[in-house]
């Protein structure tokens, strides 16, 4: 054997043992889990947006943007992402190509940032209507949210755009796990700089947000006999505005921690358990980012009345179309009918028309 040959036959030894060999239950179970996920995750967020949209109230509320922004972030790892790793762990291997796999990369970490910055965005408004009320009105126009939702997508997926042209990094296969991330290139590699940029520093952000919002929330408890007017209103807000937004923020608040209950054990395994000596709970820690996507909906409908009005609201608009189209469909055929009121008028009209010899 020539010492070329003998080279090519030890990198390709060396690679094999390098591969990381999933149990089949583990793919078999991140290949169904990823198919389910599809498409409760497509209906759930597709649904999601469309009630919020036809919601009149909601509709025009400032919080709702941004969660639109989460919703379609979801929906799009829903449609394109999930679709592709059921494909993955069902024939394990990727087989769909460099270009594809380095979308799906671009794809999957651009949308893990817009989900933090769009919950970043709403954290800070619930923050600024309780700090700073007077004031919200003039922050929060139509124009400044608008460009806040173009930053947050711009910024997400524009520091996915170095490792997409190879500039830092690079995007695509890493054969060991037959997974599409993010790769070194000459050494060099930002997967610990957009960890830390667009994963940790966005949940400081939200965590001290929460943090100053709790502290508020006391404060003005203690101070709110204090605030009432003689006709029992509150100087800035109504105790019925008052209420609302709390529940608002403490929706927002349960969406964030089950996001971070969701990511964080796939963090702590890629850093404690990089070589994959745990196929199983890698895994498991997949899935349950993935469930991330799916279960803001569920949360939606089940802590807040307004969002349940709103999904009633296109349950209700949905059945009144079908009724609409039956009825119209009964109305064209109930002319021809013999219980039709005008039936013998129509038969009599017939009957006086002369016969065509």
């Amino acid at each position: 054997m020539s010492d070329m040959s003998f080279d090519m036959y030890e990198n390709i030894t060396n690679m094999e043992q390098n591969i990381t060999h999933y149990p089949t239950e583990a793919t078999i179970l991140a290949a169904v889990c990823a198919c389910i996920f599809s498409v409760v995750g497509v209906v759930g967020n597709l649904v999601t947006t469309v009630a919020l949209l036809m919601h009149p109230k909601l509709r025009g509320h400032v919080t709702t943007m941004f969660v639109l922004s989460l919703c379609v972030s979801d929906l799009l790892f829903c449609s394109i992402n999930l679709p592709l790793t059921a494909n993955r762990y069902i024939k394990q291997h990727w087989g769909l190509g460099p270009s594809l796999c380095q979308m799906f990369a671009f794809v999957f970490y651009g949308n893990e940032a817009v989900s933090l910055l769009s919950m970043v965005a709403i954290t800070i408004n619930r923050y600024t209507l309780i700090a700073y009320y007077d004031m919200y009105s003039q922050i929060y126009t139509t124009t400044k949210i608008w460009v806040q939702l173009l930053l947050i997508w711009l910024v997400s997926f524009g520091l996915m755009v170095p490792p997409l042209l190879g500039v830092w990094g690079q995007l695509g296969l890493d054969a060991s796990t037959f997974s599409c991330t993010i790769l070194p290139k000459d050494g060099k590699s930002p997967k610990k700089y957009l960890f830390v940029f667009g994963f940790a520093l966005p949940c400081v952000v939200i965590i001290v947000s929460y943090s100053c919002i709790y502290w508020r929330v006391r404060q003005s408890k203690r101070k709110l006999e204090g605030r009432r007017c003689v006709c029992g209103k509150l100087s800035g807000q109504t105790a019925k505005e008052k209420e609302e937004d709390s529940r608002l923020t403490t929706l927002m608040l349960t969406i964030f921690l089950c996001f971070l209950a969701c990511f964080l054990p796939l963090m702590i395994m890629n850093v404690a358990d990089d070589g994959i000596t745990y196929p199983w709970l890698h895994i498991i820690a997949s899935i349950l980012a993935w469930a991330s996507s799916v279960i803001n909906p569920l949360i939606y409908a089940a802590t807040n009345r307004q969002y349940r009005a709103a999904y009633a609201n296109l349950l209700k608009f949905c059945k009144n179309s079908t009724v609409g189209r039956r009825t119209t469909w009964g109305s064209r055929t109930m002319g021809h009918s013999s219980n039709s009121p005008h039936y013998a008028e129509k038969r009599n009209h017939m009957k006086d028309k002369p016969a065509n010899l």
